[in-house]
């Protein structure tokens, strides 16, 4: 059986609930705590999330750990706390960088804390000084929110087990429980239990906030991948030479008010 079904089952009647009374207080069927503690099934994750709430666990706790009588809880997690991080290694031991597709990125959201669905993900090495040293994950990227990197690119990203490092102007991939698989620049600085603000370089897109607990994971873009291949600058035009010298004269005014 799972840990998610063991635990479940343990938790359930020390609690002293019958499958009946859970079932009434997390408002689903009867049958699905059955399914779910035969391990015929599994929560998903907004409900993962509630079963875990509600017996005082972190949603890796109660996946990953073996629960039972002489179990103790590590402590809850931080801006600066380790992080439960699954990862794959190839047959000398040495960490893949695991590709999450855009197709995949949905099922990240669940499978991100599962070995076992780390080591389905496409993996693959690169022979660079920059990414020998850390933990290091892909994420295919869709839309234009980040130009001039292109849809379609690969982000690859150095995982940050300490969010209180996140640094202003820098590039990230952020996994959150609302927003999904994000690459964006972070506006501020990480401080717990504050929004952390997301800014894209597509100015056409306004900035947004998502809040510190909504976080799963942050990454900080070492690199990326891409077949796009950049077109030369076009010539000025009159239009943006106007646009220049605009820019010029209030940056020249500006500095003689100051």
């Amino acid at each position: 059986m799972s840990n998610i079904s063991n635990n479940l089952k343990y938790l359930r009647k020390k609690k002293g609930h019958t499958q009946q009374n859970f079932a009434d207080i997390m408002e689903i069927k009867r049958s699905l705590i059955g399914a779910y503690e035969e391990d015929r099934a599994e929560p998903k994750y907004d409900l993962l999330k509630r079963i875990a709430e509600y017996f005082d666990l972190t949603i890796d706790e109660f996946i990953n750990e073996k629960i039972s009588d002489s179990w103790k809880p590590k402590p809850k997690s931080t801006g600066s706390n380790l992080r439960v991080l699954s990862i794959s290694v190839d047959q000398n031991d040495r960490e893949n960088i695991e590709l999450v597709p855009v197709k995949a990125s949905a099922g990240y959201l669940n499978g991100f804390s599962d070995p076992q669905y780390i080591s389905d993900l496409p993996k693959f090495q690169l022979p660079l000084a920059a990414l020998r040293q850390g933990t290091f994950r892909a994420f295919e990227i869709m839309g234009d929110s980040m130009l001039p990197v292109q849809p379609g690119s690969v982000i690859i990203g150095e995982y940050l087990d300490n969010w209180n490092e996140v640094k202003t102007g820098e590039t990230y991939i952020v996994i959150s429980k609302n927003e999904g698989v994000v690459y964006k620049r972070a506006g501020n600085r990480f401080r717990e239990n504050k929004d952390l603000k997301l800014v894209s370089d597509n100015k056409v897109y306004d900035a947004y906030t998502i809040a510190a607990d909504d976080i799963l994971e942050i990454w900080r873009a070492k690199a990326y991948i891409s077949t796009s291949l950049p077109e030369p600058a076009p010539d000025p035009t009159m239009e943006t030479l106007t646009q220049m010298m605009a820019q010029m004269q209030k940056s020249i005014s500006q500095l003689n008010k100051n």
